[in-house]
């Protein structure tokens, strides 16, 4: 069995100028092999300790049973405050616990029925855009998944297609924001006040201001047709009229600017990565492929029907496993603790990080190779409760977790109902991670038109 491409490690010891040089190339690259078989594992600058914890005990610790003495680093913030402003991916305390209560039922079980039909019609354009590319010539599919992601979001969201200009000018400015990498700011690595200067590119705050001029007139024009009252019945909608249980406040233009950005950001980006690195596991696992494939035809696309989808929803679940968009999330501490009999103080950064939990040598059988049926097994399901996390766990686990894994089932479904995906030998992928898990130069894939 081929191995599915994993990044090579650095040694166990570089100078901090050379890992500050490898994290900027890498998140990935930039870690030593001993963390796929750590429990926790110390790093140490002049600026700041951090921990990268794999001990499930420590990260059910900080995530489920003292999340609010574990908040989210403001060293990773600061990178991201251009474009997301005071979203529910920055806050912490009670501003991120409000902006959740008002979040949350707009993505609650029952409205995910209500996003199918969004979902479904940008997967059946998914498929159309792509006829013309299926002629059996190397192709990157990453564009291609970005744009059926993004028309997810501007559909469910905004009621929108992508081929709308407002929508397509948001994705276009997305794409050139994360070629600016925002998250490898100076203040990842060295301490300050949140009104210390943070030397963002030029074109980083540019397009961060391009982009929340845009999403400005989206949601001012959907805050003018919901006092005209014909607003449709979408997540924008839902989100804007929903008004926090405790105090009863809705969102204002400015705050509901900050959370469009955020469901932009991570919706589309982390899905978009997924159906890209699903599809090479696909193409590298023919088999598999097959099973999909057989599966998708016999389903009716309906919503009532999703699950005959079980070996797309495993499959997609194992892309997950092997390549979570978001490989690493930050904590810090704000109280002396001890972790696994070592002192840590208040201030240290604490790293947890699903693509090394994924990958456990202790916990995972053959956590490097591509096996979806391990999910309907006693020992995969046992190790899925244990070391699974791709939306990240306990009271701050991505709202969107259900309506992200509906997408990932439904479009795959459509793509591989239609067309053969197979390998560009010479152009496999090597993965690396900024914001989420990406490839290097491309996700080179053959595609052509599925006769049977």
């Amino acid at each position: 069995m081929t191995q599915p491409v994993k990044p090579a490690s650095r040694p166990d010891k570089v100078s901090l100028w050379r890992y500050m040089r490898l994290f900027r190339a890498d998140i990935l690259s930039a870690q030593p092999a001993k963390l796929y078989r750590a429990w926790m594992a110390e790093f140490r600058t002049p600026f700041f300790r951090s921990y990268m914890i794999n001990d499930p005990a420590l990260i059910d610790l900080v995530l489920k049973e003292r999340p609010d003495d574990f908040p989210k680093s403001e060293r990773i913030g600061a990178g991201l405050r251009p474009l997301l402003g005071n979203s529910v991916f920055l806050t912490n305390g009670e501003t991120w616990k409000r902006q959740r209560r008002i979040i949350d039922p707009a993505f609650e079980g029952g409205r995910l029925r209500d996003s199918f039909a969004a979902m479904h019609a940008a997967g059946q354009a998914a498929v159309s855009r792509l006829a013309p590319l299926a002629d059996g010539q190397p192709q990157d599919i990453e564009p291609e998944t970005s744009h059926a992601a993004a028309d997810v979001i501007f559909r469910t969201l905004f009621s929108i297609p992508i081929d709308d200009q407002v929508a397509t000018e948001v994705f276009d400015e997305f794409r050139r924001y994360q070629r600016s990498q925002p998250i490898l700011n100076l203040a990842a690595f060295v301490p300050g006040p949140r009104w210390m200067p943070r030397f963002f590119k030029s074109d980083t705050r540019r397009t961060a201001q391009r982009i929340r001029a845009l999403i400005t007139g989206l949601t001012q024009d959907r805050l003018t047709a919901i006092a005209a009252g014909h607003a449709p019945d979408d997540l924008a909608t839902k989100i804007m009229t929903t008004a926090d249980p405790e105090t009863g406040e809705t969102f204002d233009l400015d705050e509901m600017v900050d959370q469009v950005a955020i469901f932009f950001l991570a919706g589309h980006e982390t899905s978009a990565a997924a159906l890209a690195w699903t599809l090479y596991l696909l193409a590298l696992n023919p088999d598999w492929q097959d099973r999909v494939a057989t599966e998708a035809q016999t389903w009716d696309g309906g919503f009532a029907t999703l699950s005959s989808l079980r070996d797309t929803r495993d499959v997609f679940r194992e892309a997950l496993r092997l390549y979570p968009p978001v490989p690493m999330m930050v904590r810090q501490t704000t109280t002396p603790e001890v972790f696994r009999d070592r002192p840590v103080r208040p201030g240290s950064q604490v790293v947890l990080s699903p693509w090394h939990l994924h990958r456990q040598t202790r916990i995972w059988d053959r956590p490097d190779d591509f096996d979806p049926a391990r999910w309907q097994t006693k020992d995969g399901k046992a190790q899925q409760r244990l070391a699974y996390m791709p939306f990240s766990a306990g009271p701050r686990v991505c709202t969107g977790a259900g309506f992200a894994m509906l997408e990932g089932v439904v479009i795959l479904a459509q793509l591989l109902r239609a067309y053969q995906f197979e390998l560009v030998p010479d152009r496999l992928p090597v993965p690396v991670a900024h914001l989420t898990v990406r490839t290097r130069s491309g996700m080179w894939l053959r595609i052509t038109q599925r006769n049977d």
